[in-house]
């Protein structure tokens, strides 16, 4: 009897798989049963392959040889991950394999993977579909027992196909062109660009943007604050000065009279579980961390530790099989500060909502949630901690009670003017109870529609003014992206779009990129020198400015990736032909390549130093990179790069902010923004004169960064080493 072979998307999926189909016996890249040999990808392992692969030519870079459009696209096997692909192959080429299962993600670019794999392997024999959305033992066998037909998903890996081929032809050419033309280092791509487009507009909004003067009006009377609002509009915001000392004047001495007092029962329901992106916001807002860090974090979580479900998913929700072992996960996680809350909901039993739980909202994998091995806290790192909390909390959350509170509004009137106050009485935390500060709730209240606390008031009772105040602010501009933010927009660009059914396209799927491709899409943004952080801040460089105003006006806008999207959806549903849209991008594409070549537009470098690359005599580039201050090479084929300066973890002793690292050598130099420099040579000195824990703590931490981040400085960190050896001795 021949063997089905099971194909899944990643080791860990495999592994999962393997225990419910008993295949217990260990192989080369493998894991083989009776029935079943089960291995794995490593996400993909084949791709497309490079334009050299179609002619020699393209190995330079010539604006004549462009547009690149080959008649088919050739599919090449990943260098890195050439070992597992080879193993794979071997497994489908064994003459007793019967059929092949595809296990890998289910959805487009899952599909892709593994057809990819086949196609390259050249495997003609039977294909199966597994298509589930958790990893449950329940959920593997049941989708064993209903396997589908290869052929039924066809369609989506047309689809798949499309996309892939289709961001090769315009971002390659484009690419091309743009570097060509202007002799820089320039890049774009249909997710890429828009997201670049989005923080030159907030910039240009930022810039642009003039301030007004606004008022509002503040009555104190005894025990509480009353906010005045016109009476027709009910704006709190007055824009005319000398409206508004007329009615501060008009209520100063002046007793108002209560002439209405609304008391409401409300309730406020849990945050929704998290995804991806959510996971990447709050960690962002909380800890700073950057939305590929964050997803490097819940990949150590997710299949070192076991301790979190899979993390690259779009899904807030779970789903109906994944209840039963709501309990189970309680238990694993009912430890430490989780332990009293955890308790508590398995005490009475654990009762989802469909605020939690709706298979209709699961495409490819539910919600982040904890797993039902138990948590070691003592196991993980810092960082792993707090995002281990993140998750924890809002899990104990989403299957707790609603926060209910008692609402009382109270409108005053006073010389014909209009006056309100809200307050809060507090009647059950309900999940609140889970979060021991103020990031329990998504967002903040504003200055002018604060809650506070009310004493007991009637309707009628007379409330005399004991001082009024008009208070002078300005209009703000919109806030500059931070990592948090810029997520939001991608996932949801559709907003910054006119036309309704491309809307409702970009709706309908992810937005810009998925949850697995954001983070690495706005970390090559940073890589490319197009963007930069200050703080939190995301900055454009004058190098991303330019080329919003140097690439081709479909490449800035959401647009494209939203009519791409409407048809590739057509395409996976078998009512659009693959090849008809493929035409139309090989079109397009030579539009774009000849619009680029067409513009009468000029590149300047605005950061060019009188430093000379040592590899080719041009004048280097200084730009901020991720860990200072670098000089690049601006020839693309050159790639000089060197390192002029370094943020490090060493703290200035007088403002206590993180100094820079300058120089070479025994003549290195830390400085600070706020003036303060010192060199290397004394700071080694001063910490080993150290012996505060904290200071300690830190130095050690600096080492570590400088170890993981292959620093700048290896003298600094030898002597560093040093230090730490003479602490131990102590």
């Amino acid at each position: 009897m021949g063997k089905i072979l099971v194909l899944a998307e990643k080791p860990s999926v495999g592994r999962d798989l393997a225990k419910v189909l008993n295949c217990n016996q260990n192989g080369n890249g493998c894991l083989m049963g009776p029935k079943y040999i089960v291995t794995w990808a490593l996400g993909h392992l084949v791709t497309l392959s490079d334009p050299e692969a179609y002619d020699q030519k393209y190995k330079s870079w010539n604006l004549e040889d462009l547009p690149m459009l080959p008649d088919k696209m050739e599919l090449a096997v990943i260098k890195e991950t050439a070992k597992q692909y080879g193993i794979v192959r071997n497994l489908l080429k064994q003459p007793d394999v019967d059929e092949l299962v595809i296990a890998t993600d289910a959805g487009r670019e899952g599909e892709l993977v593994a057809r990819w794999i086949i196609e390259k392997a050249g495997f003609r024999k039977p294909l199966k579909r597994l298509w589930i959305s958790s990893q449950t033992e329940k959920a593997i066998r049941d989708g064993f027992n209903q396997l589908k037909p290869g052929k039924d998903y066809d369609n989506l890996f047309r689809a798949a196909q499309c996309r892939a081929e289709a961001d090769w032809l315009i971002g390659l050419n484009v690419t091309r062109a743009l570097t060509c033309k202007y002799n820089a280092q320039l890049s774009a791509g249909r997710v890429q660009t828009p997201t670049l487009a989005l923080i030159v507009q907030r910039e240009n909004e930022i810039k642009s943007f003039v301030p007004k003067d606004y008022w509002t009006i503040e009555v104190k009377v005894n025990g509480f604050t009353l906010q005045w609002r016109d009476k027709n509009s009910g704006n709190t915001q007055l824009f005319d000065k000398d409206r508004t000392e007329a009615v501060t004047a008009k209520l100063t001495g002046q007793t108002g009279e209560i002439t209405d007092i609304k008391k409401e029962a409300k309730s406020e329901p849990h945050p929704l579980a998290y995804d991806l992106t959510e996971l990447q916001r709050d960690a962002n807002k909380r800890f700073g961390y950057s939305a590929k860090q964050t997803l490097s974090i819940m990949q150590s979580l997710y299949e070192r530790h076991k301790v979190l479900t899979y993390p690259r998913t779009d899904s807030r929700h779970i789903t109906t099989d994944i209840v039963p072992t709501l309990s189970d996960r309680l238990k694993s996680i009912a430890t430490g500060p989780y332990a009293a809350a955890a308790q508590a909901l398995l005490r009475n039993r654990p009762t989802p909502t469909n605020r939690l739980v709706d298979n209709n909202k699961v495409s490819d994998h539910h919600a982040i949630i904890p797993t039902e091995q138990p948590v070691i806290l003592s196991a993980l790192n810092t960082e792993e901690r707090n995002i281990f909390d993140l998750v924890a909390k809002r899990f104990l959350a989403v299957l707790s009670p609603v926060f209910q509170y008692e609402q009382t509004t109270v409108k005053v009137e006073a010389a014909g003017e209009q006056l309100y106050a809200r307050g809060k009485v507090v009647k059950a935390m309900g999940w609140k109870a889970v979060y021991d500060d103020k990031n329990a709730s998504e967002g903040d209240g504003d200055d002018e529609d604060r809650e506070q606390a009310l004493p007991n008031l009637q309707k009628g009772d007379k409330l005399k003014f004991l001082s009024v105040r008009s208070v002078n602010r300005k209009t703000k501009p919109p806030a500059r992206y931070t990592e948090a933010t810029l997520l939001s927009a991608m996932e949801h660009p559709g907003k910054f779009i006119e036309d309704e059914a491309l809307r409702e396209a970009l709706d309908r799927t992810s937005g810009l990129g998925t949850p697995a491709t954001r983070a690495d899409i706005i970390e090559k943004l940073f890589s490319t020198f197009y963007i930069e952080r200050r703080g939190k801040e995301i900055f454009p460089t004058a190098k991303g400015i330019q080329l919003i105003g140097l690439a081709p006006p479909e490449l800035r806008s959401a647009e494209l990736t939203a009519k791409w999207e409407q048809q590739l959806y057509e395409i996976s549903r078998g009512r659009a032909n693959a090849g008809v849209f493929m035409s139309q991008i090989k079109t397009h594409a030579s539009k774009l390549v000849s619009a680029v070549v067409a513009s009468g537009e000029a590149y300047k470098h605005d950061n060019m130093t009188r430093v000379r690359c040592p590899e080719c005599q041009k004048y280097l580039l200084e730009v901020n990179g991720k860990k200072g201050k670098m000089l690049i090479c601006p020839d693309r084929e050159c790639g000089y790069r060197k390192g002029v300066s370094q943020v490090s973890n060493a703290r200035c002793p007088q403002c206590h902010k993180r100094m820079e690292l300058r120089g070479e050598g025994e003549g290195r130099l830390f400085v600070c923004t706020c003036g303060y420099r010192e060199k290397l040579s004394s700071f080694n000195k001063r910490m080993e004169e150290k012996t505060d824990s904290s200071d300690k703590r830190s130095v050690e931490r600096f080492m570590k960064e400088q170890k993981n981040e292959a620093p700048v400085n290896n003298t600094m960190a030898d002597a560093l080493a040093k230090w730490k050896e003479m602490q131990e001795k102590k």
